[in-house]
């Protein structure tokens, strides 16, 4: 071949990657770059960006950017040039916590501001798909809210706040609210909040340009009595939403109508073998782009549950798997559903899995790579 062709090459790749807003460096760069927050206070807090090889599964971190303090949960902009993260001198203290906005370049953030999430214990946030409007879902406060996103992504003070009310079955952990997830249903029309301590998703419409909330004409859809709802996700196709049951170490299937925004029941499945007598606590669940496959987190077990979707949305147990690592918190399943990550918050270690195709097991990668108290992860594509 001749010299002058890979040059040639070479020059082609840099032009587009400059069009497009990359660097040379990035240009050298193999793989999509993965967020991941330390869950500490002071310097101890941070957002890692690190660069995963599609090849080998092996991550390499690229920056730590410190001065994020119990950044617990992570939310990206659909541009992917923004970055939202909980921060908190203190969590679930006296004060609320804050939810702050960073500009994104390269594994680099930047702080643009922070606004009052108006709650503590701060758990989970979602940017709208119009970038509009950050939402937050508050723990021990049992509220959600709606920020708006100025031009320059950072945020606007609340626009919309709802608090949660009520109680459920369990004298420990269900006397109030304990609203622990807010997702965005795919249309972009509603919003989903998984309150733990009320045993109930609360169904709101959304409208993103004035980050506003309003009930549903459904305002909520309930589970089991004592599951203690955590965290939920849509099937590709829209048509259903699971839902992970911290306390019954369950998952919960609900058929999804995206016209109005209603739930109905199906199914619920558990998490851990029949025979399981410890105690264990779910926290995250992700689902595969194809729709074939579902992981969720078992934090005592300290494993993930595999399983596999059928036609009609239906989840089957395909087996149990370790996690590698104390208290797995959060998971993150790469574009290609080749691999997915796990986050050992507790065992202060980060797994790599290989996903099965055809099966939808999971095989390690390779040794975990040591994270500081790893809470959420979060892929910049």
């Amino acid at each position: 071949m001749s010299p002058v062709r890979p040059l040639c090459l070479l020059i082609g790749a840099m032009l587009t990657a400059i069009l497009w807003g990359a660097t040379a460096s990035e240009v050298r760069a193999e793989g999509p770059l993965v967020f991941v927050s330390s869950f500490a206070a002071g310097d101890e807090g941070a957002i890692s960006s690190y660069r995963f090889d599609p090849a080998t599964g092996k991550l390499t971190l690229v920056k730590r950017n410190a001065g994020a303090e119990h950044p617990f949960f992570l939310a990206l902009s659909p541009d992917r040039k923004f970055l939202y993260s909980i921060h908190g001198k203190t969590f679930s203290g006296k004060d609320n916590e804050e939810v702050a906005a960073y500009k994104v370049a390269g594994g680099e953030l930047t702080l643009l501001n922070r606004q009052s999430s108006r709650g503590t214990a701060s758990c989970y946030l979602a940017v709208d798909a119009t970038n509009k409007s950050v939402l937050v879902a508050n723990y021990t406060t049992g509220s959600v809210g709606a920020l708006p996103i100025q031009a320059d992504g950072s945020l606007g003070a609340m626009t919309s706040f709802v608090q949660h009310e009520g109680t459920s079955v369990d004298p420990a952990r269900q006397t109030g609210p304990h609203a622990h997830c807010f997702v965005i249903s795919p249309n972009n029309k509603f919003a989903y909040s998984a309150d733990l301590g009320l045993d109930k998703i609360l169904c709101y419409q959304l409208d993103s340009a004035g980050a506003k909330l309003t009930p549903a004409k459904q305002a909520f859809a309930r589970t089991l009595p004592g599951a203690g709802p955590r965290h939920l996700t849509f099937h590709p196709n829209g048509k259903h939403m699971y839902v992970i049951n911290e306390m019954a170490n369950s998952v919960t299937l609900f058929d999804h109508d995206a016209d109005t925004g209603g739930l109905i029941e199906r199914q619920t499945i558990s998490t851990v073998p029949k025979d399981f007598k410890g105690t264990s606590h779910c926290a995250d669940l992700k689902i595969t782009p194809n729709g074939k496959f579902l992981y969720g987190t078992n934090r005592g077990h300290d494993s993930l549950a595999m399983y596999s979707i059928t036609a009609d949305g239906q989840l089957s147990l395909i087996g149990i798997e370790p996690s590698l690592g104390k208290g797995p918190q959060n998971l993150l399943i790469l574009p290609g559903g080749d691999f997915l990550l796990c986050a050992n918050m507790p065992g202060n270690n980060l797994a790599v899995f290989r996903i099965d195709p055809v099966s939808g097991k999971l095989k390690s990668a390779g040794e975990p790579v040591a994270v500081h108290s790893p809470s959420c992860l979060m892929l910049v594509p």
